[in-house]
């Protein structure tokens, strides 16, 4: 419990040292998202188009449950054969879902980070552009950025954000070297709170592995012979 506690209290100072870097840089001027690059929506993919081989592809829903604010790899991949009609996302390209259950959901991007072109859901729009995809995908997870996308989300069952209030949004741009800075910063920040293989995460994982192997021994009694 100690270290979930430890856990959460490092994910929340992370958000405070994100929206910190990001939106409290000093003479930085905002940038309407449509000025800074071109956002094109994705193709339908089913549930039944998916494989465990096959087209590496990035669903909607995927983005707020499945992904941080980057990736290099995919967890689903769709059949070769539908290929000619999906639209490919490229390599530092930022993912954003049009689509999700909560108004927090709407909004939220990965920055695709892989080696090849990866197929997007029309449930998202993909983002071309020229900055750091890092920097652009911590941007668009900010208290800010989530004030201003708030008022353009329908408010329907399915939450829903276009194109058109996506591009709206301001958000703070400087020069390509800070941006990298900046997402230097917060990568070593993610690495320690997020990350499944170092930092707490792994801690945790293994005091529950400790606690589960030791629990088993005390409850597990020899049979009577």
């Amino acid at each position: 419990m100690e270290l979930k506690a430890e856990l959460e209290a490092r994910q929340n100072q992370f958000t405070y040292y994100r929206d910190h870097l990001v939106t409290g840089l000093q003479q930085v001027q905002l940038v309407p998202i449509k000025d800074i690059g071109e956002l094109q929506r994705g193709r339908r993919f089913t549930r039944n188009d998916m494989v465990d081989e096959g087209i590496p592809a990035i669903h909607y829903g995927e983005i707020y449950t499945t992904y941080g604010y980057r990736t290099e790899s995919t967890t689903s991949f769709v059949k070769d054969e539908i290929g000619p009609q999906l639209r490919f996302a490229q390599p530092g390209d930022v993912i954003i879902a049009a689509v999700g259950e909560t108004v927090a959901d709407v909004g939220t991007g990965v920055a695709w980070l892989g080696t090849t072109p990866v197929a997007y859901h029309d449930d998202s729009f993909a983002l071309h552009h020229n900055q750091d995809p890092r920097y652009i995908s911590h941007a668009l997870r900010t208290s800010e950025y989530r004030r201003q996308k708030d008022r353009f989300v329908s408010r329907a069952k399915v939450k829903r954000l276009s194109a058109r209030g996506i591009e709206q949004i301001r958000i703070p741009l400087p020069a390509l070297d800070e941006q990298r800075r900046i997402a230097d910063i917060l990568d070593e920040f993610d690495a320690l709170v997020n990350d499944l293989t170092s930092g707490l995460p792994a801690e945790i994982k293994a005091r529950r592995t400790q606690y589960e192997y030791y629990r088993d021994r005390l409850f597990t009694f020899p049979e009577k012979k």
